[in-house]
């Protein structure tokens, strides 16, 4: 990385890491409406829309950073970009998991564990890279694990939507189930278009 002649604006960095942090939390809720009977989801769906609504606030914080600040750690497009994209995730998974209660699934859609599975380990390790931002070194396995992930994700997703259709559902319980599945792929997405963005803002500023 060249060398630096101003000083950068730092919070940048603790708003991205509490970004991260909030999707851990969500996914743990997901683990739990996984196992919570269908009379219980609905308090876990909430708890989930609360952190929508922080996921949110903290992207607000670091656009209004952005809009204050002379000196930005990194280009302002690209700051924009990550903070869009973090709360991206967030927002696929409180939207499918919000429809689980509003759709009224009683059995959840086979593989869903496994979509949850998947999830929770982006999280984990988008939290983990997001303080080394600051360096910008040793991000390369943060990305490559993430790629590596969210082809697990499609690979699954293609699977789950393979037995929807093949299993001989009605159609109605068919069009439910395809799109809290397709929400939380969209999730997946969201995380690898995160750690697209990690990298190539790591290739321009090296």
């Amino acid at each position: 990385m060249g060398l630096r002649l101003t000083p950068q604006e730092t919070s940048f960095y603790s708003l991205f890491a509490t970004s991260a942090d909030l999707l851990v939390q969500a996914t743990r809720e997901l683990t739990r409406l996984l196992e919570a009977a269908p009379s219980d989801r609905q308090p876990i769906a909430d708890r989930l829309k609360e952190l929508e609504h922080e996921a949110d606030d903290a992207t607000h914080a670091i656009i209004k950073r952005v809009n204050s600040s002379f000196i930005t750690p990194f280009d302002r497009e690209d700051i924009h970009g990550l903070a869009a994209h973090l709360d991206d995730c967030m927002d696929h998974m409180e939207e499918a998991a919000d429809l689980i209660c509003l759709y009224r699934i009683g059995e959840l859609p086979s593989g869903l564990a496994g979509q949850f599975e998947i999830l929770s380990r982006m999280a984990e390790v988008t939290a983990e890279a997001m303080p080394r931002l600051r360096s910008l070194q040793n991000l390369s396995s943060y990305w490559i694990e993430i790629n590596r992930l969210e082809n697990q994700a499609d690979d699954l997703h293609r699977k789950m939507l393979a037995g929807l259709f093949n299993n001989g559902n009605d159609a109605i319980h068919v069009m439910k189930a395809k799109e809290i599945i397709d929400g939380f792929e969209d999730a997946a997405d969201s995380f690898e278009k995160v750690a697209h963005l990690v990298e190539g803002i790591a290739v321009k500023e090296s």
